[in-house]
């Protein structure tokens, strides 16, 4: 489970006489570090309210993805895919002027957010965050460039600590399906008449670019070409734990392959979840390997369910997987 962040509510300072910028409630808005505290202790934000608001906004969150639909493909377009787009369903209606709401992998320079002249929105998931709370920081950022002028980018910021996350905004029910992209066209509908800062950002991002292609028949599986092998990386739902001994059992039975000259490698952890990743040769494409990973799926379904120790040889099995993993988040 993800840990919940505190929610921050500042007091009313003692000996001063009146509530200043803070309010009646209470509520401290964010401003900046060396700015002085709204709450009208005189102080500057960081030495006053800004303490407790900075240990909520550094506190990790491990799953920030977790409860949203797709929590997987949001995982793969955070750290594998390059150019990606999904049309996100909100849990209340668009406010007038903005006719759709799309997560997209990057955006031009950078930028957080973007709202365009035809009042879309576009908002950006591979940005740095300014807090532990990944989910937090883009929910911040969304509902900015929901009332931003049509045309401009949003820059990023420190989300306040009690403001809310993706899953308070987005609708439960609403499907996520994203779509891969070849390159980054997608920034642009008239590449005529962008400007040159952002022709040359979208000529960077496309030379760049891995081809990737999202498998059709299992969740969260992404094919990649690289030049000199192909790979399969899948993010997994499965608790950390049973998923290795579920591997390992697999591994060692000589059964975690996805056919002929194809090799479970290793794993890598982001955000909360685990991300087997195959080794595949260079001839092997996308609609190749779809069959192979659906009777992989199969038989780690199985696997999943022995919940018997494992042998001398699962451990060994585990170790060497274990033993080749790294934690990207």
């Amino acid at each position: 489970m993800a840990k919940k962040r505190p929610q921050t509510k500042a007091k009313r300072p003692q000996g001063t006489g009146g509530v200043g910028a803070a309010g009646a409630d209470g509520q401290v808005p964010v401003v900046g570090a060396r700015e002085q505290c709204p709450c009208g202790s005189g102080r500057r934000y960081k030495a006053c309210h800004g303490r407790a608001a900075a240990h909520a906004v550094t506190e990790l969150v491990q799953r920030p993805f977790e409860g949203l639909p797709g929590e997987g493909d949001w995982i793969a377009l955070r750290e594998l895919v390059p150019a990606a787009t999904v049309e996100l369903k909100l849990k209340d209606a668009l406010p007038e002027g903005v006719p759709s709401v799309t997560l997209a992998t990057v955006l031009p320079m950078a930028w957080p957010a973007l709202r365009r002249d035809d009042g879309t929105v576009l908002l950006g998931l591979q940005n740095d965050t300014a807090s532990g709370d990944i989910s937090r920081d883009l929910a911040d950022t969304l509902r900015r460039a929901l009332v931003a002028e049509p045309g401009t980018p949003v820059q990023g910021r420190r989300a306040p600590a009690d403001g809310p996350r993706l899953q308070d905004l987005l609708d439960p029910e609403g499907e996520f399906e994203p779509v891969v992209h070849t390159g980054f066209e997608f920034w642009v509908p008239d590449t005529e008449n962008t400007t040159p800062e952002v022709t040359a950002s979208l000529e960077r991002a496309n030379s760049a670019a891995i081809p990737t292609v999202k498998l059709a028949g299992v969740d969260a599986a992404y094919w990649c070409e690289t030049p000199e092998k192909n790979h399969l990386r899948w993010v997994m739902p499965h608790a950390e734990e049973r998923l290795l001994d579920a591997l390992a059992r697999l591994h060692a039975a000589g059964r975690s392959s996805l056919g002929e000259g194809t090799r479970l490698v290793g794993s890598f952890r982001a955000h909360g979840l685990t991300v087997p990743v195959w080794d595949l040769p260079s001839g092997i494409g996308a609609d190749d390997i779809e069959k192979p990973a659906a009777e992989f799926a199969e038989r780690l379904a199985t696997a999943l369910a022995d919940e018997s120790p494992l042998t001398p040889d699962e451990r060994r099995a585990r170790g060497g997987l274990t033993n080749r993993q790294v934690t990207l988040s």
